[in-house]
Protein backbone atom coordinates (compact mmCIF):
# COMPACT_ATOMS: atom_id res chain seq x y z
CA UNK A 1 0.00 0.00 0.00
CA UNK A 2 1.49 3.06 -1.01
CA UNK A 3 0.33 6.18 1.32
CA UNK A 4 1.22 9.85 0.62
CA UNK A 5 2.04 12.66 3.45
CA UNK A 6 -0.72 14.53 2.47
CA UNK A 7 -3.72 13.87 0.04
CA UNK A 8 -5.74 17.20 -1.21
CA UNK A 9 -7.65 15.40 -4.21
CA UNK A 10 -9.66 13.41 -1.67
CA UNK A 11 -10.90 16.47 -0.46
CA UNK A 12 -12.09 17.89 -4.06
CA UNK A 13 -13.78 14.63 -4.93
CA UNK A 14 -15.68 14.88 -1.68
CA UNK A 15 -17.55 18.24 -2.67
CA UNK A 16 -17.09 18.21 -5.98
CA UNK A 17 -19.65 19.05 -7.35
CA UNK A 18 -20.00 22.29 -5.05
CA UNK A 19 -16.82 23.52 -6.51
CA UNK A 20 -17.56 23.15 -9.82
CA UNK A 21 -20.90 24.59 -9.56
CA UNK A 22 -18.94 27.59 -7.87
CA UNK A 23 -16.13 27.66 -10.22
CA UNK A 24 -18.66 28.05 -13.30
CA UNK A 25 -20.66 30.51 -11.47
CA UNK A 26 -17.53 32.47 -11.37
CA UNK A 27 -16.35 32.26 -14.68
CA UNK A 28 -19.55 32.60 -16.11
CA UNK A 29 -20.14 36.15 -14.25
CA UNK A 30 -17.27 37.80 -16.02
CA UNK A 31 -15.44 39.28 -13.03
CA UNK A 32 -12.74 37.57 -12.05
CA UNK A 33 -10.65 40.27 -9.28
CA UNK A 34 -12.26 41.95 -6.10
CA UNK A 35 -16.07 40.68 -6.91
CA UNK A 36 -18.39 39.69 -4.53
CA UNK A 37 -17.19 36.39 -4.15
CA UNK A 38 -13.81 38.20 -2.75
CA UNK A 39 -16.44 40.66 -0.54
CA UNK A 40 -18.40 37.55 0.57
CA UNK A 41 -15.43 35.34 1.55
CA UNK A 42 -14.00 38.15 3.75
CA UNK A 43 -17.50 38.72 5.19
CA UNK A 44 -17.61 35.29 5.67
CA UNK A 45 -14.64 34.14 7.13
CA UNK A 46 -14.10 37.23 9.36
CA UNK A 47 -17.65 35.85 11.29
CA UNK A 48 -15.79 32.16 11.31
CA UNK A 49 -12.83 33.73 13.27
CA UNK A 50 -14.96 36.31 15.57
CA UNK A 51 -13.08 39.37 14.27
CA UNK A 52 -14.69 42.04 12.84
CA UNK A 53 -12.67 42.74 9.65
CA UNK A 54 -10.77 40.40 7.10
CA UNK A 55 -8.56 41.43 3.71
CA UNK A 56 -8.76 38.95 1.31
CA UNK A 57 -4.62 38.59 -0.18
CA UNK A 58 -2.71 36.65 -2.64
CA UNK A 59 -0.79 34.29 -0.58
CA UNK A 60 -0.05 33.72 3.53
CA UNK A 61 3.44 35.24 3.07
CA UNK A 62 1.97 37.95 1.51
CA UNK A 63 -0.25 38.78 4.28
CA UNK A 64 2.35 38.70 6.87
CA UNK A 65 4.53 41.28 5.44
CA UNK A 66 1.76 43.67 4.38
CA UNK A 67 0.80 42.89 8.40
CA UNK A 68 4.45 44.21 9.93
CA UNK A 69 4.14 47.18 6.92
CA UNK A 70 0.85 48.24 7.97
CA UNK A 71 1.79 48.08 11.56
CA UNK A 72 4.91 50.66 10.74
CA UNK A 73 7.45 47.56 11.41
CA UNK A 74 10.71 48.85 9.55
CA UNK A 75 14.39 48.65 9.91
CA UNK A 76 16.19 49.43 13.38
CA UNK A 77 12.56 48.19 14.67
CA UNK A 78 13.08 43.83 16.48
CA UNK A 79 9.71 41.38 16.28
CA UNK A 80 10.18 38.44 18.67
CA UNK A 81 9.02 35.23 17.10
CA UNK A 82 10.13 31.23 17.71
CA UNK A 83 12.95 30.16 16.43
CA UNK A 84 11.47 26.56 14.91
CA UNK A 85 9.02 28.28 12.36
CA UNK A 86 8.42 28.39 8.87
CA UNK A 87 11.17 30.59 7.52
CA UNK A 88 7.91 32.65 5.77
CA UNK A 89 7.24 33.86 9.30
CA UNK A 90 10.59 35.29 9.53
CA UNK A 91 10.47 36.91 5.64
CA UNK A 92 7.40 38.76 6.91
CA UNK A 93 9.58 40.41 9.33
CA UNK A 94 12.89 40.97 7.26
CA UNK A 95 11.15 42.06 4.01
CA UNK A 96 10.05 44.92 5.83
CA UNK A 97 13.99 46.00 7.41
CA UNK A 98 13.09 44.52 11.10
CA UNK A 99 15.23 42.45 12.83
CA UNK A 100 13.98 38.89 13.83
CA UNK A 101 14.71 38.26 17.22
CA UNK A 102 14.45 34.57 18.00
CA UNK A 103 12.96 32.82 20.90
CA UNK A 104 12.81 28.89 22.04
CA UNK A 105 9.50 27.11 21.25
CA UNK A 106 7.86 25.59 24.42
CA UNK A 107 7.34 21.84 25.12
CA UNK A 108 3.99 21.98 22.73
CA UNK A 109 6.14 23.63 19.84
CA UNK A 110 4.86 26.81 20.44
CA UNK A 111 6.27 29.95 21.13
CA UNK A 112 7.50 29.98 25.00
CA UNK A 113 5.67 32.90 27.07
CA UNK A 114 8.61 32.18 29.33
CA UNK A 115 11.31 33.05 26.89
CA UNK A 116 9.97 36.39 25.52
CA UNK A 117 10.37 39.50 28.12
CA UNK A 118 13.93 38.38 28.37
CA UNK A 119 14.20 38.93 24.68
CA UNK A 120 13.02 42.71 25.24
CA UNK A 121 14.79 45.91 24.09
CA UNK A 122 13.86 49.02 23.36
CA UNK A 123 13.80 48.76 19.68
CA UNK A 124 11.07 45.53 20.39
CA UNK A 125 8.09 46.71 18.22
CA UNK A 126 6.02 43.76 18.30
CA UNK A 127 5.93 39.66 18.82
CA UNK A 128 4.68 37.17 16.41
CA UNK A 129 3.13 34.39 17.57
CA UNK A 130 2.97 31.37 15.11
CA UNK A 131 0.11 28.66 15.99
CA UNK A 132 2.55 25.69 14.54
CA UNK A 133 0.98 22.04 13.33
CA UNK A 134 -2.72 23.35 13.87
CA UNK A 135 -2.71 23.99 18.11
CA UNK A 136 -2.97 27.09 19.53
CA UNK A 137 -0.26 28.85 21.34
CA UNK A 138 -0.40 29.81 25.09
CA UNK A 139 -1.66 33.03 24.09
CA UNK A 140 -2.58 34.83 27.65
CA UNK A 141 0.74 35.10 29.23
CA UNK A 142 1.82 36.50 25.73
CA UNK A 143 -1.22 38.75 25.21
CA UNK A 144 -0.47 40.22 28.70
CA UNK A 145 3.48 40.94 27.95
CA UNK A 146 2.58 42.83 25.06
CA UNK A 147 -0.05 44.96 26.77
CA UNK A 148 2.85 45.64 29.12
CA UNK A 149 5.36 46.55 27.01
CA UNK A 150 3.09 48.17 24.26
CA UNK A 151 3.88 45.73 21.86
CA UNK A 152 1.99 44.80 18.61
CA UNK A 153 0.78 41.74 18.14
CA UNK A 154 0.73 39.32 14.99
CA UNK A 155 -0.73 36.00 14.84
CA UNK A 156 0.67 33.49 12.21
CA UNK A 157 -2.44 31.73 11.78
CA UNK A 158 -1.12 29.69 8.54
CA UNK A 159 -1.98 26.24 10.19
CA UNK A 160 -4.44 27.07 12.86
CA UNK A 161 -7.65 27.42 10.53
CA UNK A 162 -10.27 27.02 13.26
CA UNK A 163 -7.84 26.43 16.24
CA UNK A 164 -8.89 27.86 19.48
CA UNK A 165 -7.41 29.38 22.91
CA UNK A 166 -9.80 29.10 25.98
CA UNK A 167 -12.78 29.45 23.82
CA UNK A 168 -11.37 32.40 21.50
CA UNK A 169 -10.40 31.46 18.00
CA UNK A 170 -6.50 31.94 16.86
CA UNK A 171 -6.07 35.00 14.73
CA UNK A 172 -8.43 37.40 17.02
CA UNK A 173 -5.74 38.15 19.75
CA UNK A 174 -3.60 40.41 18.32
CA UNK A 175 -3.71 43.28 16.13
CA UNK A 176 -3.60 41.18 12.69
CA UNK A 177 -4.02 37.35 12.46
CA UNK A 178 -2.42 36.15 9.07
CA UNK A 179 -3.51 33.16 7.71
CA UNK A 180 -2.30 31.29 4.61
CA UNK A 181 -4.94 29.15 1.55
CA UNK A 182 -2.34 26.96 0.21
CA UNK A 183 -3.88 23.93 -1.20
CA UNK A 184 -2.37 21.66 1.98
CA UNK A 185 -3.96 24.12 4.65
CA UNK A 186 -7.29 22.61 6.65
CA UNK A 187 -9.17 25.72 4.67
CA UNK A 188 -7.18 25.23 1.50
CA UNK A 189 -7.86 26.93 -1.79
CA UNK A 190 -6.45 25.47 -5.38
CA UNK A 191 -3.84 27.48 -5.54
CA UNK A 192 -2.31 30.52 -3.46
CA UNK A 193 -4.37 32.59 -1.37
CA UNK A 194 -4.18 34.03 1.81
CA UNK A 195 -5.96 36.67 4.36
CA UNK A 196 -5.64 38.82 7.64
CA UNK A 197 -7.91 39.13 10.39
CA UNK A 198 -7.93 42.14 12.43
CA UNK A 199 -10.90 44.40 14.63
CA UNK A 200 -9.07 47.72 13.69
CA UNK A 201 -11.14 49.39 10.96
CA UNK A 202 -8.16 51.09 9.95
CA UNK A 203 -6.19 48.46 9.61
CA UNK A 204 -8.15 46.62 7.39
CA UNK A 205 -8.95 49.95 5.37
CA UNK A 206 -4.95 50.38 5.07
CA UNK A 207 -4.86 46.74 4.15
CA UNK A 208 -7.19 47.19 1.16
CA UNK A 209 -5.10 49.79 -0.35
CA UNK A 210 -1.78 48.30 0.24
CA UNK A 211 -3.12 44.79 -1.55
CA UNK A 212 -4.42 47.13 -4.47
CA UNK A 213 -1.05 48.98 -5.64
CA UNK A 214 -1.34 51.34 -3.21
CA UNK A 215 -4.57 52.71 -4.26
CA UNK A 216 -8.26 53.75 -2.51
CA UNK A 217 -9.60 54.55 -5.84
CA UNK A 218 -8.27 53.91 -9.19
CA UNK A 219 -5.09 55.64 -10.62
CA UNK A 220 -4.90 57.30 -7.46
CA UNK A 221 -2.46 55.57 -5.38
CA UNK A 222 -1.27 56.88 -1.73
CA UNK A 223 1.32 54.65 -0.99
CA UNK A 224 3.43 52.60 -2.70
CA UNK A 225 1.58 49.34 -2.60
CA UNK A 226 1.67 45.76 -3.98
CA UNK A 227 -0.37 43.25 -5.65
CA UNK A 228 -1.28 40.98 -3.58
CA UNK A 229 -5.23 40.51 -3.91
CA UNK A 230 -7.20 36.83 -3.61
CA UNK A 231 -8.98 36.20 -7.37
CA UNK A 232 -12.80 35.62 -7.38
CA UNK A 233 -12.23 31.54 -8.39
CA UNK A 234 -10.33 31.26 -5.25
CA UNK A 235 -12.41 33.55 -3.21
CA UNK A 236 -15.33 31.25 -4.45
CA UNK A 237 -14.43 27.87 -4.36
CA UNK A 238 -12.91 28.54 -0.69
CA UNK A 239 -16.22 29.65 0.54
CA UNK A 240 -17.07 26.55 -0.19
CA UNK A 241 -14.39 24.67 1.75
CA UNK A 242 -15.49 27.26 4.52
CA UNK A 243 -18.87 25.83 4.51
CA UNK A 244 -17.65 22.76 5.20
CA UNK A 245 -14.68 22.93 7.69
CA UNK A 246 -15.83 22.26 11.04
CA UNK A 247 -16.83 18.40 9.20
CA UNK A 248 -13.40 18.61 8.05
CA UNK A 249 -11.73 19.49 11.27
CA UNK A 250 -13.47 16.72 13.15
CA UNK A 251 -12.51 14.12 10.33
CA UNK A 252 -8.75 14.89 11.24
CA UNK A 253 -9.57 14.78 14.82
CA UNK A 254 -11.01 11.21 14.98
CA UNK A 255 -7.86 10.57 12.68
CA UNK A 256 -5.37 11.98 15.31
CA UNK A 257 -7.47 10.28 18.10
CA UNK A 258 -7.06 6.63 16.55
CA UNK A 259 -3.25 7.55 16.48
CA UNK A 260 -2.87 9.16 20.00
CA UNK A 261 -4.80 5.59 21.07
CA UNK A 262 -3.13 2.83 19.05
CA UNK A 263 0.74 4.75 17.97
CA UNK A 264 2.47 2.81 21.18
CA UNK A 265 6.33 2.94 20.68
CA UNK A 266 9.09 3.64 23.22
CA UNK A 267 10.80 5.26 20.30
CA UNK A 268 8.03 7.69 19.39
CA UNK A 269 7.12 10.88 20.68
CA UNK A 270 3.52 12.05 20.40
CA UNK A 271 2.33 15.41 20.15
CA UNK A 272 1.64 17.20 23.74
CA UNK A 273 -1.26 19.55 24.64
CA UNK A 274 -0.96 23.26 25.76
CA UNK A 275 -4.43 23.72 28.91
CA UNK A 276 -7.15 25.68 27.51
CA UNK A 277 -5.72 25.51 24.07
CA UNK A 278 -7.33 22.93 20.78
CA UNK A 279 -5.71 21.45 18.17
CA UNK A 280 -7.37 20.61 14.35
CA UNK A 281 -4.03 19.10 13.07
CA UNK A 282 -3.00 20.26 9.96
CA UNK A 283 -0.38 18.09 10.68
CA UNK A 284 0.32 15.01 13.25
CA UNK A 285 3.92 15.85 14.46
CA UNK A 286 5.69 13.21 16.47
CA UNK A 287 9.17 13.36 17.50
CA UNK A 288 12.32 10.27 17.40
CA UNK A 289 16.06 10.63 18.08
CA UNK A 290 16.01 7.74 14.76
CA UNK A 291 14.27 9.99 12.99
CA UNK A 292 16.46 9.12 9.65
CA UNK A 293 16.42 5.08 10.23
CA UNK A 294 12.86 5.65 10.81
CA UNK A 295 11.92 7.82 7.57
CA UNK A 296 14.17 5.26 5.64
CA UNK A 297 12.05 2.48 7.17
CA UNK A 298 8.78 3.96 6.00
CA UNK A 299 9.66 4.87 3.00
CA UNK A 300 10.11 1.11 2.17
CA UNK A 301 6.91 0.37 3.29
CA UNK A 302 5.53 3.33 1.07
CA UNK A 303 4.43 5.30 3.59
CA UNK A 304 5.76 9.35 3.17
CA UNK A 305 6.54 11.44 5.45
CA UNK A 306 7.42 15.36 5.72
CA UNK A 307 9.55 17.20 8.20
CA UNK A 308 8.32 20.54 9.14
CA UNK A 309 11.38 22.01 9.50
CA UNK A 310 14.75 20.56 8.86
CA UNK A 311 16.28 23.98 8.68
CA UNK A 312 15.59 26.31 11.58
CA UNK A 313 15.54 29.89 9.82
CA UNK A 314 18.29 31.30 12.02
CA UNK A 315 20.85 28.62 10.39
CA UNK A 316 18.95 29.22 6.86
CA UNK A 317 21.92 30.49 4.06
CA UNK A 318 18.67 33.16 3.67
CA UNK A 319 20.17 34.56 7.05
CA UNK A 320 23.30 34.15 7.15
CA UNK A 321 23.99 37.50 7.47
CA UNK A 322 22.18 37.69 11.40
CA UNK A 323 25.36 36.17 12.54
CA UNK A 324 23.52 32.45 14.32
CA UNK A 325 25.73 29.36 14.48
CA UNK A 326 24.68 25.74 15.46
CA UNK A 327 24.66 25.69 19.14
CA UNK A 328 22.53 28.89 19.60
CA UNK A 329 19.47 27.43 19.86
CA UNK A 330 19.53 24.40 21.38
CA UNK A 331 15.66 22.96 21.93
CA UNK A 332 14.95 24.64 18.29
CA UNK A 333 18.10 22.70 16.85
CA UNK A 334 16.61 19.26 18.67
CA UNK A 335 13.40 19.24 17.75
CA UNK A 336 14.90 20.16 13.81
CA UNK A 337 16.13 16.68 14.24
CA UNK A 338 13.45 15.00 15.63
CA UNK A 339 9.91 16.22 14.36
CA UNK A 340 8.25 14.52 11.34
CA UNK A 341 5.14 14.60 10.07
CA UNK A 342 3.19 11.51 9.45
CA UNK A 343 0.25 11.59 6.63
CA UNK A 344 -2.94 13.34 7.91
CA UNK A 345 -5.20 14.28 5.13
CA UNK A 346 -9.50 14.25 4.98
CA UNK A 347 -10.61 10.96 3.30
CA UNK A 348 -7.77 9.03 4.87
CA UNK A 349 -9.32 5.48 4.93
CA UNK A 350 -8.93 3.45 7.80
CA UNK A 351 -6.84 1.01 6.17
CA UNK A 352 -4.60 3.55 5.45
CA UNK A 353 -4.62 4.57 8.86
CA UNK A 354 -4.08 1.11 10.46
CA UNK A 355 -0.89 0.31 8.31
CA UNK A 356 0.59 3.63 8.95
CA UNK A 357 -0.23 2.41 12.66
CA UNK A 358 1.02 -1.21 12.66
CA UNK A 359 4.12 0.20 10.35
CA UNK A 360 5.66 3.47 13.57
CA UNK A 361 4.52 0.50 15.99
CA UNK A 362 7.14 -1.96 14.22
CA UNK A 363 9.64 0.24 14.27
Amino acid sequence: MKIMPNRMDRGFYRYQEEFEKKALEVLRSGWYVLGKEVTAFEEEFAAYTGAKYCVGLASGLDALWLAFRVLNIKEGDEVIVQGNTYIASVMGITINGATPVFVEPDDYYQINPAKIEEKITDRTKAVLAVHLYGQASDMAPVVELCKKYKLRLVEDCAQSHGACFNGKMTGTFGDIGCFSFYPSKNLGAFGDGGAIVTDDEQIAKDMKVYRNYGSEKRYYNKVVGTNSRLDEIQAGLLRVRLSHLDDLTEEKRRIAARYFKELHNDKILLPRFIEGATHVYHQFVIRCKERDELIAYLDEKEIGTIIHYPIPPHLAEAYRYLGFKEGDFPMTERLAKEVLSIPMYNGMTEEEQTYIIDAINGF
